[in-house]
């Protein structure tokens, strides 16, 4: 398989009148075509900062970032980007959520509306087109945010945190939902989470990032045939293997000596 996105000895720093922070430090890895690519890391890592370069919503202070060869200057509508926030008008219905991108596009109504409608229906939300955000659950919504990411057909779909803040029951329920969409439509995945369960449940491979200053510390592939069974001995040996790499990232961020995950 070739790679869709490089990423080439990426540095960022943010600065301000009173300090510079260095947030991300030399970071080299590259996605496959079609992959489903996991991050994970302790907090204020960098993970979602890189993910918002991917985007083209922040700028690398050094390094570059290739897709299918071609650096990242801005955003792009090949790439997708689903937040842990759900991000939708609220004075908009499903429908038109869903189709705000490809209204943006140009798209005819007649045209968008088709497009967004086996979305919704890949979604699992058919027959709730006509309802509003506030009408729906947090899954829903977010089931909402990644059809309208989908709707506008992009190379590579980038989510950050998308299942943080939905409860246990909820969470797991998307997970299945979003490899059912990504068997089925085989799109490249770049998906950030503080969950190692969650990350080898999803991934072909898991990246670890260190505590700040970013950097990779390993690359895990995750050999397991999907679908996958969280209490399998493989299973709890990968989680085992990559919490043990966490273990002394987490306790460099929050500089405590018995802290343990």
């Amino acid at each position: 398989m070739s790679a869709i996105l490089e990423i080439k000895n990426v540095v960022k720093k943010f600065i301000s009148e009173k300090k510079e922070v260095l947030a991300v430090d030399n970071v080299n890895f590259y996605v496959e075509h079609n992959e489903f690519l996991s991050i994970v890391g302790p907090s204020g890592c960098g993970k979602s900062t890189l993910l918002r370069m991917i985007a083209g919503l922040e700028t690398p202070t050094s390094g570059e970032i290739l897709m299918e060869g071609k650096e990242i200057k801005g955003p792009g509508a090949e790439r997708g980007m689903v937040f842990q926030q759900y991000t939708l008008l609220p004075w908009r219905t499903v429908l038109d959520n869903v189709a705000i991108g490809l209204e943006i596009k140009g798209i005819p109504k007649k045209e968008r509306y088709e497009i967004s409608r086996k979305f919704i229906k890949m979604i699992g939300l058919e027959g709730f087109e006509d309802s509003y955000p506030y009408e729906l659950s947090g899954g829903m919504q977010q089931r909402v945010a990644i059809g309208r990411t989908l709707a506008n057909d992009p190379k590579i779909v980038l989510m950050d945190e998308p299942f943080g803040a939905l409860d246990a029951q909820t969470r797991t329920i998307l997970q299945n939902e979003l490899l059912k969409i990504w068997n089925k439509d085989k799109k490249t995945v770049l998906f950030v989470t503080h969950s190692v369960d969650e990350a080898i449940y999803l991934s072909d491979r898991v990246i670890i990032m260190t505590a700040r200053p970013g950097r990779i510390k390993d690359v895990i592939p995750i050999d397991l045939d999907r679908p996958r069974e969280r209490n399998s001995m493989e299973f709890i040996e990968y989680k085992k293997k990559i919490v043990d790499k966490l273990k002394d990232e987490v306790l460099k961020t929050y500089n405590m000596n018995n802290y343990s995950i």
